[in-house]
């Protein structure tokens, strides 16, 4: 029978950005909350509450200690304005493209347009994208509810219309009424907001449900596009079956059948889909091949065979015997029958280049498992590597069981995950197991020895690994080391793991603390981006430590970077030097003289006759060349002069500029452009920028 894995399966990129979103959030051990399940799949969402996310209906319920994260599918206008009420803040993670529907209805509706949306009228996002409609709006789910809702509201057909549909509706229901509206509505404008992702979806689903004789849907059952793939299966295929986890899997469902397709909603793990398709194949494979209680074929492949053995196995296959004689290829062994007992070299051990001479000698116990008995020949046929393997399997549930910490070999990287072999079994870890964060390279770990804990033991004898386990304990006993002994002022090599719009965090190993955007140059800059990169090595120092929040605050700017050192080190007052005109007010211009330092020429200064304003004599990005004729260090000013350098033609009536009048920096902010103003905040309002609050663990 062939099994068909349509190619596009599992998370979508709204919900993978959701569920990286809060998982990041509660690794950084921020206490996070969710308004509603991040997603429509229990799996997951059980997952995330084992990691303290919790889910509350209303903003009402955060905590003023908590990261409240406004869910993939989007909320009303009033509901965001109310979340950032309760919440310590918000972290918004609505797909994109619902977004993008937000701002269409928003905008269209303020112009006076009345709102129709194709989609299920209680579903969360059409409630949301509602929720930014200035006006009147109205939901129809097929052709149907569309020719009763014109009949009802006869002005749709003169007045503006805009049109969108709920990312996950029906594609071919939507072609069927956008039919319908371009013939009875003269003033609509459709937008087809379909997600891409979606309407492939749909497509591969339509395609393979013509083509199998059986199909599996997997997704939560109150998941919209899963619903829709299976109502889209179960038209062209009666015997579709809608299933959650692989423990669903019947195989009486697939009797008969030559080929089964899979697909699976957007919000389902892939994870998830690896272990339906195993199991499908491993329970299907069993029911058309294996005879359970049959002999056991020199054909078989171990993994058949053990699995007989032990879905067969009794107290009289387990035997104790004794070294009889020892061959290249075998060895004889009386286990106190009648028949003679052999042991082939590939039972004996995996290892194919054994010596059996070198590693038994006559008079060794053993013991072992029956595999096959011949009473006309009087022999019976036995192995050590099963009873081995029984042995193991035992240490395997135990582990299970008490949470052991096991060791094996990564020897396959697969779709959805890294098997590792430990104890002669195969252990599969899916890929949110494998690393200690998402997205991390797979490939790295082949051929690796890793630790690992067991997270599941399933049917057949299928085990489930998790290396994260590990790995998070491992980042817990390394985070509580720091805390006992970090103290402000202790300079750490860390690594910088993610970037926000206001700093940079940085792994001090084990424990996450952030550098904020002020702390990470002398100049400014806009975006934490221009200065570092996710995976630099940072030498930063603690700044400040809150140990009730667990929130470190770094540094990374250096004493002797500060452009003020640099200019009192290198200049002086009458030094002659040049400079370039950055910005203009009335009262002068700002000239660069380093970056991160300006001085100002006075208009006073700026020629040697009286001039109306600065633009008459020098524009921006002009290099001049300027004598200092002042220096406040206590304020941090430089004053600059171009008439100090010419020749006195006439009698002018302003004085030189004393130093003391250079404007503040204040006014340089409020006066000039952003993007103009270079004049740097002093070294010691920039260290209490960072909010303590917004240091990370």
């Amino acid at each position: 029978m062939e099994i068909t894995l349509a190619k596009t399966a599992g998370f979508c990129f709204g919900v993978n950005r959701a569920v990286d979103m809060v998982e990041r959030l509660a690794e950084s051990g921020e206490k996070v909350c969710t308004l509603g399940p991040i997603i429509h799949n229990t799996q997951l969402v059980e997952q995330l509450a084992k990691k303290g996310v919790r889910i509350i209906d209303s903003p009402d319920e955060a905590a003023d200690d908590e990261v409240l994260v406004i869910r993939s599918h989007g909320v009303t206008a009033d509901v965001e304005s109310q979340s950032q009420k309760y919440a310590k803040r918000v972290e918004d993670a609505t797909c994109p493209f619902v977004s993008k529907i937000h701002n269409i209805v928003a905008k269209r509706s303020a112009q006076g347009d009345i709102i129709l949306i194709a989609g299920d009228e209680n579903h969360k996002e059409v409630v949301g994208i509602r929720g930014h409609v200035n006006g009147l709006s109205y939901v129809y789910a097929n052709e149907q509810n569309l020719t009763q809702l014109i009949e009802l509201h006869p002005e749709i057909k003169t007045s503006p219309v805009s049109v969108v549909s709920q990312t996950t509706f029906n594609k071919e229901i939507w072609k069927k009424t956008e039919k319908i509206l371009k013939k009875v509505c003269t003033n609509a404008t459709i937008f087809d907001t379909i997600c891409n992702a979606t309407s492939k979806r749909q497509e591969e689903a339509f395609e393979l449900s013509k083509a199998s004789d059986a199909m599996v849907v997997i997704g939560g059952r109150h998941s919209s596009n899963t619903n829709k793939l299976f109502a889209i299966c179960s038209e062209n295929c009666k015997a579709t079956y809608l299933v959650e986890t692989a423990d669903e899997i019947n195989p009486n469902h697939f009797v008969g059948a030559k080929k089964v397709g899979v697909v699976a909603g957007a919000s389902t793990p892939a994870g998830i889909i690896k272990e339906v398709i195993l199991v499908m194949t491993e329970t299907i494979k069993s029911t058309d091949e294996l005879n359970i209680g049959a002999e056991i074929s020199d054909d078989m492949s171990f993994e058949e065979a053990l699995e007989l053995s032990l879905s067969s196995l009794n107290t009289d296959q387990k035997v104790h015997g004794v070294v009889l004689a020892v061959g290249p290829t075998e060895i004889q062994v009386d286990i106190g029958r009648k028949q003679t007992g052999y042991v082939k070299a590939e039972e004996f051990s995996y290892d194919q280049n054994i010596k059996l001479n070198e590693v038994v000698k006559v008079g060794d116990e053993l013991d072992l498992i029956v595999m096959k008995t011949n009473d006309q020949e009087g022999t019976i046929m036995l192995s050590k590597r099963r009873y081995d393997n029984i042995a193991n399997w035992d240490a395997i549930v135990e582990a299970s069981e008490n949470g052991t910490v096991l060791e094996g070999t990564v020897t396959e990287i697969i779709k959805g995950g890294v098997i590792v072999v430990a104890l002669g079994f195969k252990v599969f870890v899916p890929a949110s197991q494998a690393t200690l964060t998402r997205g991390e390279d797979l490939e790295a770990l082949k051929g690796q020895t890793v630790s690992f804990k067991i997270r599941e033991i399933g049917r057949r004898r299928r085990v489930i690994g998790s290396i994260r386990d590990v790995l998070q304990d491992a980042r817990k006993e390394a985070q509580a080391k720091i805390w006992e002994s970090i103290a402000v002022g202790d300079v750490f090599n860390g690594v910088v793991k993610s970037l926000t719009g206001y700093g940079a965090f940085v792994d001090l190993g084990g424990v996450d603390g952030m550098v904020h955007i002020s702390e990470l140059s002398w100049q400014r800059i806009k975006n934490p981006a221009e200065v570092v990169s996710v995976g630099d090595t940072l030498e930063v120092y603690v700044k400040d430590i809150d140990t009730d929040k667990k929130k470190i605050s770094l540094g990374y700017k250096k004493p002797e970077d500060n452009p003020w050192t640099i200019f009192n080190r290198d200049f002086a007052v009458d030094d002659v030097i040049k400079a370039t005109i950055v910005n203009m007010t009335t009262y002068g211009a700002f000239a660069r003289i380093i970056p991160g330092v300006d001085g100002l020429i006075h208009i006073s200064q700026i020629a040697n006759r009286r001039i109306d304003k600065p633009q008459d004599e020098l524009k921006i990005g002009q290099e001049v060349e300027v004598k200092i004729i002042g220096v406040d260090d206590e304020k941090k000013r430089v004053s600059l002069s171009i008439r100090a350098l010419l020749p006195e033609e006439e009698v002018v009536a302003e004085e030189v500029a004393p130093v003391e009048e250079a404007a503040p920096a204040e006014e340089v902010a409020t006066e000039a452009p952003a993007e103009e103003v270079a004049t740097e905040a002093p070294a010691e309002e920039v260290a209490t920028e960072a909010p303590a609050e917004e240091a990370a663990e």
